[in-house]
């Protein structure tokens, strides 16, 4: 309904034009009814007033708001959707751009006499007398109480945990994940070292980094003589055994990082799960359980995982995160856990870094191989068993290759663990 205008006019409202008559003169009426001091306008001297109100618009009732259909909110929902879909995609395009594959397609030279001197070394340090308690005393000496002398390498079933477990995210902690890892913890038989090895005096360690400096050195017959054998992800060994050894006592990795291959699991070697997120937690009971992982599971990972894991339920541990968080805040020394919306910001350590550390708890002895970073020879193999080149480590950002490298430096040097391949400070 239209509403009817207000009677009187205001300021900025102009007068209506007089009313002529048939003659086209102005009424004489009209006229003699005008104030002496107001002129009535007509056609010659009529002026609309200034104003500086706008011209007053129509008014209109506001219609009453409607609710919106259950279509338009479907539709709304789907677009969130599609956005996060997407945001995730170029995420996975960035991380497989972030490798290249070195140019040179020859097999890299290894000098035969550093060959016969790496193997002598390892002969050495194999060879050489264990003394129980040695690597954890040497840890104390460097970091004092920045190593945590107690923290137990594996998660077990009503373990008493510090209260920073559960103040971070994974991997430094459970936060919001408790009723999660109490299901995980519920499945597992078994929380430590086998009976075998864990009644062992002392135990000589070989954690297995996985640089293409392990090419050619043909260390794999002595590698297999340590008593724990830690490998990293997906390094393989089928068809690299001359060179890294077929021997596997523990296979440290998260699900992105799992073997997709049977033939890299053994009967008798140890799956340690690191935890990074939520999905995490149910892929891993999938795979203990020996089920299919949820297809809206695998949804959330930024590659393709193994959908089963030929292992059984006594071989599956969980890494402490505790070991992460004394890694990367105490010793590391980087700054307080930051998660972004993708990753974290270089205050991860490597899994490498990780498993160092994690041997130092297990180990008495503990030897790398294959570790360290050439960044000055960027097309260097970065791996021994794909054709990766060094050049692709300067693109990531999620890791201080830096100062971890001055981490192992530290302990090659002062003698607390030996590098048998040399990469990160050679004694042969």
């Amino acid at each position: 309904m239209k509403r009817k205008p207000r009677d009187g006019g205001g300021v900025g409202r102009a007068l209506p034009p007089p009313t002529l008559d048939p003659a086209g003169a102005p009424e004489a009426a009209a006229a003699a009814a005008a104030p002496a001091d107001r002129a009535m306008p007509n056609e010659y001297n009529y002026v609309k007033p200034k104003s500086d109100c706008p011209p007053s618009l129509p008014w209109y009732a506001q219609p009453p708001k409607k609710m919106r259909r259950p279509s338009l909110l479907l539709k709304d929902i789907l677009k969130c959707l599609l956005f996060v879909f997407g945001v995730w995609i170029l995420y996975i395009l960035k991380l497989s751009n972030n490798a290249e594959e070195c140019h040179i397609k020859r097999v890299h030279y290894v000098d035969p006499e550093r060959v016969k001197r790496a193997q002598k070394y390892a002969h050495q340090v194999l060879q050489g007398e264990c003394r129980p308690h040695f690597v954890k005393k040497e840890m104390e000496r460097l970091f004092d109480e920045k190593y945590g002398t107690d923290s137990s390498p594996f998660v077990k079933e009503n373990m008493e945990m510090n209260e920073d477990i559960y103040k971070y995210d994974p991997p430094f902690g459970f936060r919001k994940f408790s009723s999660k890892l109490q299901n995980l913890l519920k499945l597992l038989p078994e929380y430590d070292l086998p009976e075998n090895l864990k009644t062992k005096r002392c135990k000589h360690c070989v954690v297995m980094g996985n640089g293409g400096i392990l090419n050619g050195l043909g260390l794999g017959h002595i590698l297999n003589q340590f008593d724990i054998v830690i490998r990293l992800n997906s390094a393989p060994v089928q068809g690299y055994t001359d060179h890294v050894g077929n021997k596997t006592t523990i296979r440290m990795t998260y699900p992105e990082g799992a073997p997709l291959s049977d033939l890299e699991y053994y009967s008798n070697d140890l799956f340690v799960a690191v935890l990074f997120k939520s999905v995490d937690f149910n892929w891993l009971e999938a795979m203990i359980k020996n089920e299919t992982v949820p297809f809206w599971v695998r949804l959330f990972f930024w590659k393709h995982v193994v959908e089963k894991i030929p292992l059984q339920s006594k071989q599956f541990r969980i890494l402490n995160p505790a070991i992460i968080k004394n890694t990367a805040i105490d010793m590391l020394q980087y700054s307080e856990p930051q998660p972004r919306i993708w990753g974290w910001s270089q205050n991860v350590p490597t899994m490498g870094i990780v498993a160092v550390v994690l041997a130092t708890h297990l180990c008495d002895e503990v030897s790398l191989a294959g570790f360290g970073y050439d960044l000055n020879q960027p097309e260097t193999p970065l791996h021994y068993f794909d054709n990766l080149c060094m050049a692709a480590m300067n693109k990531q950002t999620m890791h201080n290759l830096t100062t971890e490298t001055r981490f192992l430096q530290k302990l090659v040097k002062e003698g607390t663990v030996k590098d048998l391949s040399g990469g990160i400070h050679c004694e042969f």
